[in-house]
């Protein structure tokens, strides 16, 4: 698989409205995000994600719905593997144990996480 290119954030906030809502239109879009973007600045952010492989459309007359191509978890794994390699030298164990250092995860969230692996297994 080839690398995915990784998102601006507002990239990233469009993505997450289009794969919580499956299919949508500009208008449809802009009325789930948090902060007030401008329907124009929305279309071009939509267009550009198109533009980028991330996004397709259907035409309905004049106007396109708009649906995710990239599914949600093969982004979030290739970012994550690519932070993984830029700030932690490809390892995940360092990436872990730093979050473990900074109190962002609980030891008992680490035995959650490595019970969730072995039932996976």
């Amino acid at each position: 698989m080839s690398t995915i290119e990784k998102l601006t954030a507002k990239e990233e906030e469009i993505m997450s409205v289009l794969w919580q809502l499956g299919h949508a239109f500009v208008k449809d879009i802009v009325a789930e995000l948090d902060k007030e973007l401008h329907y124009n600045t929305v279309s071009t952010i939509v267009r550009n994600l198109e533009d980028k492989g991330f996004v397709a459309h259907k035409t309905f007359g004049k106007t396109h719905q708009y649906y995710a191509i990239v599914d949600r978890e093969v982004y979030s794994g290739e970012v994550l593997k690519q932070n993984s390699q830029r700030f932690f030298d490809g390892s995940y164990k360092n990436m872990v144990s730093y979050f473990a250092k900074e109190n962002k995860i609980s030891q008992t969230d680490l035995e959650d996480i490595l019970e969730l692996i072995k039932h996976q297994k």
